[in-house]
């Protein structure tokens, strides 16, 4: 064992013990723990030159006593962090929220999945939010009905406790006064609660919030429940017998897709539910007559709501059933084709920018002129319906189905943001699921107060049939 000093810098090391009967790479080492020079790093001044990792002590001719020059560069010490780790339950609720990445589940207070689901569908959507949250406790108007103001009010407070939340919410407040405004969903069946129909829920919440958000008086918020989700239809009236023929608009805040043995896609589905029959009395013939009407879409909302009829009244069982038949559907759906004259002419400019877009992404060049034939768009729907959306074109294709006096393109391209289904065989039972895609574009399941990520591809899957869960509600 020999002892040396060693020069490095400024800085003398003294008595630094050399094991000669180990290689001096593991002197290397002790020098590295004294100096910070990682061992690659270090040259030694020896006799003959430098000192090699491998060399034999023997040959190297080191004396008791030696002083030794060492040159090198030293790691950056690595400083110790200035705060030390913080663990996700330590955060503040609002900061776990966003690190989840999704918000609060809802507890169920008694076969209420139905308005759970139907609250984080609607939750999903953020311009509603945002309308919410400027709606006061003050800001009822005279010509709104007290329960509709509490319930507009309960919704707004359970959206907010829902982004602030880490945990389960209870919606005891929002329950009590939806039951005290619809009283149907507070009926009891041996004194417990009864399963309701989602799409009831659906319609009647989404009717009071477009009494309460709307602000005759004002530009903002003029009808803002309208501008999300209404459609308008324009509708041709015919009666084959008489040859009679009206027309009419009207508007509805959902497209019905119509389950049959013919319908395998909700495309088909859709095309089903805008003609109808109706029994009316006829001018010209002085009685009844069968009327035939058919309808095409004359104006877009932002979110295109779409329900699958599958429950109708079964009169030898005087009770509802549920048509169990599976219905494919993808990730994005263009309604070009189910539009009027007219909407299509407003589409065709922006579809052709769109095609121009998608087409630089592929190396291609833009179309110099316009092509805004249907053949053309006919070939856009086909190319486009089976893609799978990103979370970017999700929020803009949601912007792109606003009317065009709003500054946004119109498309008619929709991609899907939120799934509402119903797993059993009665409308009176079972059990309602939402699926919902977060801003992150990731998608989660809210099974009551049990959220869970799930794959985009698995979304797909809701298409129903047999036990499967089956498609009630859908948000594009």
């Amino acid at each position: 064992m020999l002892t040396v000093s060693v020069k490095w810098q400024k800085e003398v090391f003294k008595a630094v013990e050399i094991d000669t009967s180990q290689p001096p790479y593991v002197f290397k080492c002790h020098l590295c723990d004294l100096t910070g020079v990682p061992p690659e790093r270090q040259k030694i001044m020896v006799k003959g030159g430098l000192l090699k990792d491998d060399a034999d002590w023997s040959t190297v001719g080191v004396k008791q006593g030696q002083k030794l020059m060492m040159m090198g560069t030293a790691d950056e010490v690595v400083k110790a962090p200035e705060k030390g780790p913080v663990f996700m339950e330590d955060l503040p609720e609002e900061e776990q929220v966003v690190s989840l990445g999704h918000s609060a589940g809802l507890f169920n207070l008694g076969n209420t999945c139905y308005m759970n689901s139907t609250v984080q569908c609607l939750h999903s959507v953020p311009e509603l939010k945002s309308a919410l949250v400027k709606y006061s406790h003050s800001g009822r108007s005279n010509d709104l009905d007290q329960t509709s103001h509490m319930l507009t009010v309960a919704t707004r407070d359970l959206f907010n406790e829902l982004d602030r939340s880490v945990k389960p919410v209870a919606p005891m407040q929002f329950w009590m006064v939806l039951r005290k405004k619809y009283p149907q969903f507070g009926q009891l069946h041996n004194g417990v609660f009864m399963q309701q129909d989602a799409e009831e829920c659906w319609t009647q919440l989404l009717y009071t919030l477009s009494q309460s958000l709307r602000s005759p008086g004002s530009s903002e918020n003029a009808d803002t429940v309208k501008d999300l989700f209404g459609i308008e239809l324009a509708s041709r009236i015919h009666c084959q017998e008489s040859g009679e023929e009206s027309s009419e608009t009207e508007s509805v805040y959902s497209l019905k897709c119509h389950i049959s043995q013919e319908v395998n896609h909700l495309h088909e589905g859709l095309k089903h539910g805008l003609k109808s029959e109706l029994e009316k009395a006829s001018p010209a013939l002085g009685r009844s007559a069968i009327y035939l009407k058919e309808s095409r879409i004359n104006g877009l909302p932002r979110y295109l709501t779409i329900q699958f009829v599958r429950f109708f009244w079964k009169r030898e069982s005087n009770q509802k059933a549920k048509i169990l038949r599976k219905v494919d559907y993808t990730l994005e759906l263009d309604v070009y084709d189910l539009c009027s004259d007219e909407l299509r002419k407003q589409l065709e400019g922006p579809r052709q920018i769109l095609r121009d877009e998608e087409g630089k992404k592929l190396g291609l060049k833009a179309n110099e002129k316009s092509s805004g034939s249907k053949d053309d768009d006919v070939k856009m729907t086909d190319a486009e319906g089976s893609s799978n959306a990103s979370a970017e074109s999700s929020v803009t294709t949601s912007q792109e189905g606003v009317h065009s006096d709003k500054g946004t393109r119109l498309t008619g391209i929709y991609d899907l943001v939120a799934v509402l289904t119903h797993k059993g065989r009665s409308a009176d039972s079972g059990h309602y699921v939402a699926w919902v895609k977060q801003e992150n574009g990731k998608w989660i399941e809210f099974d009551d107060d049990n959220p869970i990520h799930q794959r985009e591809e698995d979304i797909v899957k809701l298409s129903g049939g047999g036990a499967l869960p089956q498609l009630r509600i859908i948000i594009i």
